[in-house]
């Protein structure tokens, strides 16, 4: 110290400095103190021999003020590098902590709220103020270890004892209670039913009946014990025609081959499209009837079976459209558009080929043989062979019930993700919806036992829920939805569906909302692909999964939450690009032919763990995790899509850049929203439950305000069905292009506009406040 201070010394002139010594002494006679101040020398040497200090030293001569000044800096830099270290020091001992996190042994020591837009789920997490949470890399272990393949098993194998599930039947709600009283006994926070009151249509008092009529004479083709819920119920006479699958373009090339579709009753095969779409393809061409079969070229050993189905063009009761079905509510008669409004019923391929046999005219098209050998168009015009439907269906009233369960969130309890199973089923209904109520069962069971036992405490509320009459068109959930759309909206912010998640073992089908695309990819690296040794979902999907992407149909539960609450979902499951499971929808829909899948209970476990790690990651982080920048991804796809037909909108008078401006305000928008939550004070809950809420409407913004619910109940502009969507607006810009005459100029002109303001008008709901916003493009 003495060689510093003397270094110091010559750095200002050589001079010895003076400093100030304060010396505090306890007087022995007394409790007060003295302060003694003395003008000291650098050194010590002067109070060590006993020299004293002279008054006048106290006042230094002027020229030394200057130099203090100098010393008083030099002492502040001192300072600040001090606190530089220190500071440095501090960090690096954070850094150290999160190295422990990042090798996820789960030895954290810090709170965990990492956002979603983190390179991976064991990074560091920041520290803030909120109830206590499990680190995620344990939470989602202890899902993974408390998932019992035995409970899945025994869930399953109620299915066992039974013929039939129908909806609303001493059956289905003897499993409703069973499943009630599950979810009491494994705690969870509430439980309860949810009655609805609704028309289905089911079999009469005896068979429909399928007959050939020939000279005079009707010979019967078959009389199944199956039955299509909605058909028009009377007798239909009709020429038969075969149309493939009963796409539009199957009846396209139908109408090429200047056959005429009118009077007619259609046979098409199973597949591709859902069968109220291809009734309504029919309907639209003409016919009076239509037989839809099981191909054996699609679904194997299945020459005898008749499979199940309903014809509406829609989902939930297709008598109160846009209603909720409760007891005490009326309304006016009124019906769903979406009613077939002509005869349909199912035969097994077996009655197809005896058809056949009789038909004369024209050999099928090469791509449309099929497994059934003889396929033939039509008869010839000489002909007096015709095919008489006769369906004794009738309109009953019945009561549903749809089951719940929650765990209430500790943070955010009016926010919640919902998993829901359909548990009814026309035959055993095995993969139909036992697979799917085994694993939400379990689900409800495990995440409890954490919640209760292992401290998690999920900022956000889980509902698990059993849903009724999904075989009539998923009536359950959108009654329930109908019911409670003024709070669903606004509150559920993903729905995860359970349904038919087993059906194979070689591939994934996977459905989903953009906004869970990067949740759900992260989701299958974190879960081991059952059927190897090592390895993930995700390497069996690979990095392109998105492009196989299949979107939702009408006889998905999950559709009603998207196309129309604007609830994000996810659908998935394991099946066999190459072949269908047979028993779909059939009376063999039994346990033992769904255990011929090899691993099955394997599968259901994965399944169940990828649902349960989406459900707990969207309860967990203080970021909702939503990937609200992916429908930026998607809207310029269709804006690609668009731009070849630029000069085709032109020569109307129209224009497209009204349409990519918009497209680019939901860009800015969403970097807008990226900024505010990286510049937010996420100690703040306010601040932050603000955010997420801009995050969670985002799907519900994309529902065209321009459309009733009740006339056009799925109003998404991009999985929504109608003129308002996007694919809807495409095809008639190549229609356009092809067919000039027949657009419609002012119709085009109106779908364009309404378009672009929903894609406006999303933009402004995600920049936030009204003050933010403005109608400019």
């Amino acid at each position: 110290m003495d060689h510093a201070r003397a270094a110091i010394s010559n750095l200002f002139g050589g001079e010895p400095m003076l400093y100030t010594r304060f010396s505090v002494a306890r007087q022995m006679d007394g409790e007060n103190s003295h302060v003694e101040m003395k003008l000291s020398a650098d050194d010590e040497e002067g109070e060590e021999t006993g020299r004293p200090e002279p008054l006048h030293a106290s006042a230094s001569p002027a020229w030394r003020s200057g130099k203090n000044l100098c010393f008083l800096i030099i002492g502040a830099v001192l300072l600040l590098l001090i606190g530089f270290l220190i500071g440095y020091l501090s960090y690096r001992g954070r850094m150290q902590k999160a190295s422990r996190c990042l090798d996820g042994s789960g030895k954290c020591e810090i709170t965990p709220t990492a956002s979603y837009m983190a390179d991976s789920d064991d990074t560091e997490e920041e520290d803030v103020p909120g109830p206590p949470v499990l680190y995620w890399p344990e939470l989602r272990a202890l899902l993974s270890n408390k998932l019992s393949t035995r409970r899945l098993e025994a869930s399953l194998r109620q299915r066992a004892n039974e013929d039939s599930f129908e909806a609303g039947q001493t059956e289905d709600e003897s499993i409703a209670s069973y499943i009630h009283d599950q979810f009491t006994s494994f705690h969870l926070d509430k439980v309860w039913n949810d009655e609805h009151y609704i028309k289905l249509q089911v079999k009469g008092s005896s068979n429909n009946k399928v007959s050939i009529l020939e000279d005079g004479r009707e010979e019967e083709l078959e009389s199944p014990s199956a039955y299509v819920a909605y058909s028009k119920s009377g007798s239909v006479e009709g020429k038969p025609l075969y149309v493939n699958y009963g796409l539009k373009a199957d009846f396209q090339k139908i109408e090429k081959l200047d056959v005429s579709l009118n009077e007619s009753i259609v046979i098409f095969r199973a597949g591709k499209i859902t069968l109220a779409e291809k009734v309504a393809n029919a309907k639209e061409a003409g016919a009076v009837g239509a037989l839809m079969y099981l191909d054996p070229y699609d679904y194997k050993n299945t020459d005898t079976l008749v499979p199940f189905g309903h014809a509406h063009l829609g989902t939930g009761d297709p008598f109160t459209p846009g209603f909720p079905s409760f007891n005490h509510t009326q309304f006016p008669p009124v019906e769903s558009s979406g009613l077939p409004r002509i005869a349909v019923q199912t035969i097994s391929s077996q009655a197809v080929g005896k058809l056949f046999g009789k038909m004369d005219g024209e050999e099928c098209l090469s791509e449309w043989k099929g497994g059934v050998m003889g396929c033939k168009v039509m008869v010839s015009s000489t002909s007096k062979v015709t095919v008489r439907l006769s369906v004794n269906n009738v309109m009953v009233d019945r009561k549903i019930l749809n089951i719940f369960g929650a765990i209430k969130g500790f943070e955010e309890p009016d926010r919640y993700v919902v998993i829901g199973a359909q548990r009814d089923s026309w035959g055993p209904g095995a993969a139909k919806a036992g697979v799917g109520t085994a694993i939400l069962l379990e689900l409800a069971r495990v995440i409890s036992d954490i919640v209760k036992t292992d401290g998690y405490k999920p900022r956000r509320s889980i509902i698990f829920a059993s849903w009724s009459a999904g075989e009539y068109g998923a009536v359950g959930a959108t009654e329930w939805l109908e019911g409670y759309s003024a709070t669903l909206h606004a509150k559920a912010f993903t729905y995860i569906n359970l349904d038919a998640a087993v059906l194979g073992f070689k591939h994934m089908k996977i459905s989903a909302s953009p906004l869970l695309y990067t949740l759900l990819e992260r989701t299958m690296e974190a879960v081991k692909d059952p059927m190897k040794d090592s390895g993930s979902l995700y390497d069996r999907v690979g990095p392109d999964w998105v492009k196989t992407v299949v979107p939702l149909g009408l006889d998905n539960a999950a559709f009603p939450f998207l196309a129309s609450s604007g609830i994000p979902v996810v659908s998935f499951g394991f099946c066999n690009k190459d072949e269908e499971y047979p028993f779909l929808g059939t009376t063999q829909d039994t346990v033992e032919n769904l255990k011929m899948t090899d691993k099955l209970y394997a599968l259901m476990s994965a399944a169940a763990e990828v649902a349960g790690q989406i459900a707990l990651r969207l309860t967990h982080d203080h970021e909702l995790f939503l990937d609200f920048e992916r429908y930026s991804d998607e809207l310029l796809e269709f804006q690609e899509k668009f731009l070849p037909y630029y000069q085709d909108v032109k020569e109307l008078g129209l224009t497209l850049n009204w349409l990519f401006f918009a497209r680019g305000d939901f860009q800015r928008a969403t970097d807008a929203l990226r900024r505010d939550i990286a510049n937010s004070d996420r100690e703040n809950k306010v601040v932050r439950r603000a955010l997420n809420d801009r995050i969670m409407k985002v799907e519900y913004d994309f529902l065209s305000p321009y459309l009733s619910p009740k006339d056009a109940p799925f109003r998404h502009i991009f999985f929504g069905k109608g003129s308002h969507t996007l694919q809807n607006l495409l095809e008639n810009l190549q229609l356009l292009r092809n067919s000039k005459d027949s657009v419609d100029a002012n119709m085009l002109k109106e779908q364009l506009a309404l378009v672009t303001w929903t894609i406006k008008g999303a933009a402004n709901a995600l920049v936030g406040d009204i003050w933010d916003t403005d109608n400019e493009f």
